[in-house]
């Protein structure tokens, strides 16, 4: 939701804040990585109870995963590769995070909420396949309330102003709607279709690609 919304309008803002990421090229695998590193250390801290720290690492683990693409993009290096490396280590931090919190709720005593974290945890991985397959049957899922970016800014909040249960709650029936959505969606758009029938329509549609039609 956040963004489809407002990421045409991102390559714009992260070029004028960040300014000194476009003065030699970078490579953006790396940035994608060094984001991944930064957030397995948020899913560290959250799991020894360090809310605050994690909630801030994860936060700026983030912003690595908002400037990569800038970055890929800018210098013409965009690739499938990265592309599929970027995604990838996305759900790596989805889950290593929300393990994190279940580590830490179930430490403390507090089974619900980490009960909680693992229900946001399951409709968060499932939000993430159900576009992906989605996509590979020809399908464009661009619904959901609670989405990648939504996740993080409801973990971060939790963290930073001390109100972590109450996010999780949010994060576990927003993600689990979203799933919902999503299999509704897929549903209307399949049809009675065979999937021989979306396998020959994705065939055709790439054969007309490489013929540029």
């Amino acid at each position: 939701m956040i963004k489809d919304k407002f990421g045409k309008d991102l390559d714009g803002w992260v070029k004028r804040l960040c300014p000194f990421l476009f003065r030699r090229e970078v490579n953006p695998n790396l940035l994608t990585v060094m984001g991944t590193l930064v957030c397995i250390g948020a899913a560290w801290a959250f799991g020894n109870g360090m809310l605050l720290t994690g909630a801030l690492l994860l936060w700026g683990g983030g912003l690595f995963d908002l400037v990569d693409g800038v970055v890929a993009r800018h210098f013409g290096n965009s690739t499938a590769f990265g592309a599929f490396l970027d995604s990838t280590l996305d759900r790596l931090v989805d889950m290593a995070v929300l393990i994190g919190l279940c580590i830490h709720y179930a430490s403390v005593g507090d089974p619900v909420t980490a009960t909680v974290a693992g229900v946001a945890l399951a409709a968060s991985v499932l939000t993430s396949y159900t576009r992906a397959r989605a996509e590979g049957l020809d399908i464009e899922l661009h619904v959901g309330i609670v989405e990648r970016g939504e996740r993080v800014i409801l973990i971060v909040a939790g963290g930073v102003f001390g109100i972590m249960e109450p996010m999780l709650w949010v994060l576990a029936v927003g993600a689990s709607a979203t799933v919902v959505q999503r299999f509704t969606v897929a549903r209307r758009s399949l049809g009675q279709r065979t999937l021989e029938q979306v396998e020959s329509a994705g065939e055709e549609q790439g054969s007309g690609l490489a013929h540029g039609k």
